[in-house]
Protein backbone atom coordinates (compact mmCIF):
# COMPACT_ATOMS: atom_id res chain seq x y z
CA UNK A 1 0.00 0.00 0.00
CA UNK A 2 1.02 3.70 -0.63
CA UNK A 3 1.62 5.91 2.14
CA UNK A 4 1.89 8.77 0.37
CA UNK A 5 -1.82 10.30 1.09
CA UNK A 6 -1.51 9.27 4.58
CA UNK A 7 1.54 11.39 4.94
CA UNK A 8 0.35 14.44 2.82
CA UNK A 9 -2.55 14.49 4.84
CA UNK A 10 -1.08 14.41 8.25
CA UNK A 11 1.58 16.86 6.80
CA UNK A 12 -1.56 19.24 5.74
CA UNK A 13 -2.95 18.78 9.21
CA UNK A 14 0.07 19.96 10.73
CA UNK A 15 0.45 22.84 8.52
CA UNK A 16 -2.59 24.08 9.26
CA UNK A 17 -2.43 23.66 13.12
CA UNK A 18 0.93 25.76 12.99
CA UNK A 19 -0.61 28.28 10.96
CA UNK A 20 -3.32 28.58 14.04
CA UNK A 21 -0.92 28.82 16.25
CA UNK A 22 1.20 31.84 14.69
CA UNK A 23 -2.11 33.42 14.40
CA UNK A 24 -3.20 33.15 17.60
CA UNK A 25 0.18 35.04 18.57
CA UNK A 26 0.21 37.35 16.32
CA UNK A 27 -3.44 38.66 16.67
CA UNK A 28 -3.82 37.78 20.62
CA UNK A 29 -2.00 40.90 21.46
CA UNK A 30 -4.13 43.31 18.80
CA UNK A 31 -7.78 41.23 19.79
CA UNK A 32 -6.69 41.76 23.82
CA UNK A 33 -6.29 45.29 23.53
CA UNK A 34 -9.59 45.96 21.39
CA UNK A 35 -11.74 43.58 23.36
CA UNK A 36 -10.51 45.35 26.62
CA UNK A 37 -11.20 48.62 25.02
CA UNK A 38 -14.68 47.53 24.08
CA UNK A 39 -15.53 45.92 27.24
CA UNK A 40 -13.79 49.13 30.24
CA UNK A 41 -14.91 52.28 27.89
CA UNK A 42 -17.47 52.61 29.93
CA UNK A 43 -15.71 52.35 33.19
CA UNK A 44 -12.96 54.88 31.81
CA UNK A 45 -12.44 57.74 34.28
CA UNK A 46 -10.10 60.00 34.86
CA UNK A 47 -9.83 60.01 38.64
CA UNK A 48 -9.18 56.55 38.35
CA UNK A 49 -6.41 56.84 36.22
CA UNK A 50 -2.67 57.50 38.12
CA UNK A 51 0.00 59.23 35.55
CA UNK A 52 3.00 56.55 35.12
CA UNK A 53 4.87 59.69 35.22
CA UNK A 54 4.40 63.12 36.23
CA UNK A 55 7.64 64.68 35.34
CA UNK A 56 6.34 64.10 31.91
CA UNK A 57 3.72 61.39 30.81
CA UNK A 58 0.82 61.04 28.74
CA UNK A 59 -3.27 59.98 29.96
CA UNK A 60 -5.75 59.66 27.57
CA UNK A 61 -8.95 58.51 29.75
CA UNK A 62 -11.07 57.57 26.64
CA UNK A 63 -8.40 54.62 25.44
CA UNK A 64 -6.68 54.43 28.51
CA UNK A 65 -3.08 55.74 27.53
CA UNK A 66 -1.12 55.67 30.52
CA UNK A 67 2.59 56.08 29.72
CA UNK A 68 5.78 58.50 30.33
CA UNK A 69 6.90 60.80 27.67
CA UNK A 70 10.59 60.12 26.26
CA UNK A 71 11.98 64.33 25.90
CA UNK A 72 13.69 65.76 22.81
CA UNK A 73 13.77 62.57 20.63
CA UNK A 74 15.17 63.39 16.79
CA UNK A 75 12.05 61.98 14.65
CA UNK A 76 14.47 61.53 11.47
CA UNK A 77 17.27 59.68 12.93
CA UNK A 78 15.25 55.64 13.93
CA UNK A 79 18.14 54.60 15.46
CA UNK A 80 17.31 57.26 18.24
CA UNK A 81 13.52 57.33 17.97
CA UNK A 82 12.99 53.21 18.17
CA UNK A 83 15.06 52.68 21.09
CA UNK A 84 13.09 55.68 22.53
CA UNK A 85 9.72 53.75 21.73
CA UNK A 86 10.15 50.97 23.52
CA UNK A 87 10.08 53.11 26.95
CA UNK A 88 7.09 55.31 26.00
CA UNK A 89 6.19 57.64 23.90
CA UNK A 90 8.41 60.04 22.45
CA UNK A 91 8.15 64.23 22.11
CA UNK A 92 10.00 65.19 18.73
CA UNK A 93 12.61 67.28 19.37
CA UNK A 94 12.49 70.76 19.50
CA UNK A 95 8.68 70.75 19.16
CA UNK A 96 7.05 72.55 22.12
CA UNK A 97 6.64 71.67 25.94
CA UNK A 98 3.23 71.51 27.53
CA UNK A 99 5.16 74.89 29.91
CA UNK A 100 5.58 77.00 26.30
CA UNK A 101 3.18 78.49 23.53
CA UNK A 102 3.70 76.50 20.43
CA UNK A 103 2.91 72.85 19.23
CA UNK A 104 4.09 70.07 20.84
CA UNK A 105 4.62 66.87 18.98
CA UNK A 106 4.14 63.42 20.60
CA UNK A 107 4.53 60.09 18.53
CA UNK A 108 4.08 56.47 19.39
CA UNK A 109 3.73 52.96 17.81
CA UNK A 110 0.49 51.52 16.78
CA UNK A 111 2.62 48.71 16.36
CA UNK A 112 5.59 48.88 14.53
CA UNK A 113 3.94 45.52 12.33
CA UNK A 114 1.63 42.75 13.28
CA UNK A 115 5.04 40.69 14.33
CA UNK A 116 6.87 42.78 16.23
CA UNK A 117 3.63 44.25 18.36
CA UNK A 118 5.12 42.92 21.45
CA UNK A 119 8.24 44.72 21.35
CA UNK A 120 7.35 47.94 21.20
CA UNK A 121 5.34 50.11 23.09
CA UNK A 122 2.42 50.22 21.48
CA UNK A 123 0.59 53.09 23.44
CA UNK A 124 -1.44 54.55 20.27
CA UNK A 125 -3.02 51.24 19.53
CA UNK A 126 -6.37 52.99 19.90
CA UNK A 127 -5.58 56.52 19.14
CA UNK A 128 -7.92 56.30 15.87
CA UNK A 129 -11.15 55.63 18.58
CA UNK A 130 -10.71 59.65 19.88
CA UNK A 131 -13.00 62.07 18.63
CA UNK A 132 -14.08 65.72 18.88
CA UNK A 133 -13.69 67.16 22.57
CA UNK A 134 -12.01 63.99 23.93
CA UNK A 135 -9.79 64.53 26.77
CA UNK A 136 -5.46 64.24 26.88
CA UNK A 137 -3.62 64.86 29.64
CA UNK A 138 0.13 65.44 29.45
CA UNK A 139 1.55 65.63 32.80
CA UNK A 140 5.17 67.82 32.97
CA UNK A 141 7.18 68.85 36.15
CA UNK A 142 3.94 67.70 38.38
CA UNK A 143 1.69 69.93 36.20
CA UNK A 144 -1.25 68.45 34.98
CA UNK A 145 -1.92 69.63 30.89
CA UNK A 146 -5.37 69.78 29.55
CA UNK A 147 -6.26 69.33 25.82
CA UNK A 148 -9.41 68.87 23.95
CA UNK A 149 -9.51 66.92 20.55
CA UNK A 150 -10.18 69.21 18.03
CA UNK A 151 -9.29 67.64 14.41
CA UNK A 152 -8.01 64.03 13.28
CA UNK A 153 -6.65 63.42 10.50
CA UNK A 154 -4.74 60.79 7.91
CA UNK A 155 -1.44 61.92 5.76
CA UNK A 156 0.95 60.30 3.64
CA UNK A 157 3.49 58.52 5.36
CA UNK A 158 6.26 60.95 3.98
CA UNK A 159 4.48 64.29 4.74
CA UNK A 160 6.75 65.57 7.85
CA UNK A 161 4.81 69.51 7.28
CA UNK A 162 3.18 68.50 10.78
CA UNK A 163 6.20 67.97 12.71
CA UNK A 164 6.84 71.55 13.85
CA UNK A 165 3.60 73.73 12.72
CA UNK A 166 3.97 77.16 14.17
CA UNK A 167 1.18 77.76 16.61
CA UNK A 168 0.19 81.00 18.98
CA UNK A 169 -1.36 78.79 20.99
CA UNK A 170 -0.30 75.38 22.77
CA UNK A 171 -1.50 72.64 20.83
CA UNK A 172 -1.14 69.14 21.17
CA UNK A 173 -0.35 66.57 18.01
CA UNK A 174 -0.17 63.11 18.45
CA UNK A 175 1.42 60.70 15.62
CA UNK A 176 1.13 57.00 14.80
CA UNK A 177 0.91 54.58 12.18
CA UNK A 178 -2.39 54.08 10.23
CA UNK A 179 -3.47 51.53 9.91
CA UNK A 180 -2.53 50.30 13.43
CA UNK A 181 0.38 47.63 12.47
CA UNK A 182 1.44 48.87 9.25
CA UNK A 183 3.01 52.14 8.14
CA UNK A 184 1.09 53.36 4.75
CA UNK A 185 -0.13 56.55 6.22
CA UNK A 186 -0.41 58.06 9.65
CA UNK A 187 -2.82 58.97 12.18
CA UNK A 188 -3.13 62.51 13.40
CA UNK A 189 -4.79 63.65 16.55
CA UNK A 190 -4.87 67.49 16.72
CA UNK A 191 -5.64 69.12 20.55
Amino acid sequence: MNKLPQILISLGALLIIVSLILFIFIFFPVAKVEIGYNLNKPKVNINQITPIDKEFGIVIPKIGANSKVIANVDPYNSNIYQIALTKGVAQAKGSALPDKIGSMFLFSHSSANILEAGRYNSIFYLLSKLEKNDEIYIYYKNVKYKYKVTDKKIVDAKDVSYLNPKSDVRTLILMTCWPAGTTYKRLLIIA
